[in-house]
């Protein structure tokens, strides 16, 4: 095995080429769709990795679902000056990309949506801060309601994230979880001003 990164390296099996030396093995043990068990595995050189895997944030051994939020804050920080069309504009490129590298790792992951793939939680908080005011304590805010409504799944959240595939289906069930969360927000912004 290569280098790493200087990142933990744990076993693997994946759909990746086999003698590829230039991997970083990182791990959340996961059941792939044939109930077989699968280890996230990050590859420095595929952009859809540094993608679906937030920068790797998702490789977190604990949590890696709330890691990934916490990696969309830095992000959220840099986006919030621009305009609402602008923030809308950029937030539909972030969703196309994140198309393309979640369906794409999920597909070597042989996985519906696979715990280490947070890009759908760097959207889903983008969505829910969508128009915040500024201030740290909305930040916080945003962060501890979407991460409510991204565990929780209420209808009609969990109806769909067991029923749609690809990509789509990793993002789909964070981005309405998104929503409800913005909505969330949003009344806490006209009763708290």
């Amino acid at each position: 095995m290569g280098m790493t990164s200087g990142l933990h390296e744990r076993a693997m099996t994946t759909s990746l080429p086999e003698g590829d030396d230039s991997r970083a093995v990182l791990g959340q043990g996961l059941r792939g769709k044939a109930g077989g068990r699968v280890r996230a595995v990050f590859d420095w050189r595929r952009p859809h990795h540094w993608i679906a895997y937030g920068l790797g944030s998702g490789l977190s051994p604990w949590a890696p679902g709330t890691a990934g939020t916490l990696a969309a804050i830095p992000l959220y920080l840099l986006l919030h000056p621009l305009a609402l069309g602008w923030y809308l504009l950029v937030l539909l490129g972030l969703f196309l990309v994140g198309l393309w590298a979640c369906g794409k790792t999920a597909r070597e992951l042989d996985a519906h949506d696979p715990a280490p793939i947070v890009w759908d939680e760097v959207l889903g908080y983008l969505v829910t801060m969508t128009g915040a005011p500024s201030g740290w304590s909305w930040v916080l805010a945003g962060f501890a309601l979407f991460r409510l409504f991204d565990i929780w799944k209420p209808w009609p959240i969990h109806v769909l994230d067991a029923k749609v595939e690809g990509g789509l289906g990793v993002i789909l069930d964070d981005l309405l979880a998104g929503l409800l969360a913005w909505a969330a927000l949003q009344g806490l912004v006209l009763v708290l001003g």
